[in-house]
């Protein structure tokens, strides 16, 4: 390789650590949000239990077969994350209406409150912050965190050297 070559290589891998260290103070912001936002929500939940409440949240109901695969994990596992959620009164259990053999999982009103709460104090938060910045930042965040967001989808989906071991990178983005 040309040192001209090797000189633009070495210029792009300082860029990338320049925007990964960007990305992990970043990081840091989102992650005091969401502490912040699962005090303030008071949840009492595991995060495989929040994270079934999310799926269900965004996805509307689901079956015991969906919620064990966004959890990467096996269906009784997953029955029972969702039986301490119902136990909880934060998850509704019934019979599919349409297949008798399978379950329909929803929210119940305390569930939907809680996911509400949590990702309402999120929202607030990342809210004040962009609002301290200037109109053209804001359009630039925008741009690059739908890249990196679209990015990272496609790290997770093409399983790049990085997986949980069942292929999957970052399941949060189903």
């Amino acid at each position: 390789m040309s040192s001209r070559k090797t000189s633009q290589a070495g210029a792009l891998q300082d860029s990338v650590e320049e925007e990964v260290e960007a990305l992990m103070r970043a990081s840091k912001v989102v992650s005091a949000a969401v502490a912040h936002s699962l005090a303030v929500a008071d949840a009492k939940v595991t995060l495989p239990q929040l994270r079934v409440l999310v799926m269900v949240h965004d996805s509307g109901p689901l079956n015991m077969s969906s919620v064990a695969e966004g959890l990467g994990v096996n269906p009784s596992n997953a029955s029972r994350t969702c039986d301490r959620l119902v136990r909880g009164g934060l998850l509704d259990r019934r019979e599919a209406p349409d297949d008798r053999r399978n379950v329909a999982l929803t929210l119940t009103p305390a569930g939907r409150r809680l996911v509400s709460s949590m990702l309402g104090q999120r929202r607030t938060i990342f809210g004040q912050v962009a609002a301290r910045m200037g109109v053209h930042e804001r359009a630039q965040l925008r741009v690059g965190l739908t890249a990196f967001s679209d990015a990272a989808r496609d790290v997770s989906t093409e399983g790049v050297g990085l997986s949980d071991g069942d292929g999957h990178l970052l399941r949060w983005l189903a």
